[in-house]
């Protein structure tokens, strides 16, 4: 086995991990082995679980490519949700994975991520407990990738239409 990476990126509370749990349903019942690694379970078993410098953001992700690496033998797909702002570590998975990168990204737009608040993230972030809520409070912007990927508008998109959509385009 050689699994596809499935990267779903983007602003907290656009949808990632919801999709992802999703995908992972539908890939699971077509009898496949599927991993699943989400950014804020990953980070908290990390040192650098409270910060969210470029440099550590960086260091997270290296360090979920690394593992998924480690371990992509062991399954036919591998669901990876995590913010991952940072334009040159998805490059970096991208050219890790080659063919087998899917990267999804899942955009929200603000007014309705601050409607939604799943975390209640945003609202920290308004009330300044939280000082560098990417997208919103941060000096660290979401860097949009410039080439092919799959987008999800999950305004527009109901979950199961987003499910579809990623699955319709990833090779099985």
């Amino acid at each position: 086995m050689n699994a596809k990476i499935i990267w779903l990126t983007g602003l907290s509370g656009a949808g990632k991990t919801t999709i992802s749990n999703a995908l992972y349903r539908k890939i699971k019942s077509k009898k496949f082995k599927v991993k699943q690694i989400d950014g804020d379970n990953f980070r908290k078993k990390r040192s650098n679980k409270n910060s969210f410098s470029r440099k550590n953001i960086i260091k997270n992700n290296i360090s979920i490519i690394s593992y998924v690496k480690k371990i992509k033998n062991k399954y036919d797909f591998i669901l990876v949700s995590v913010i991952s702002p940072i334009l040159k570590t998805r490059v970096f998975a991208k050219r890790t994975f080659k063919k087998k990168y899917y990267e999804v990204y899942v955009y929200c737009g603000l007014k309705t991520l601050i409607k939604r608040d799943t975390k209640g993230l945003y609202k920290k972030a308004k009330e300044k407990i939280i000082r560098n809520l990417i997208g919103f409070n941060s000096e660290i912007k979401y860097e949009k990738s410039k080439y092919k990927k799959i987008f999800i508008n999950t305004k527009n998109l109901n979950l199961n239409k987003s499910v579809k959509k990623i699955y319709d385009n990833v090779e099985l």
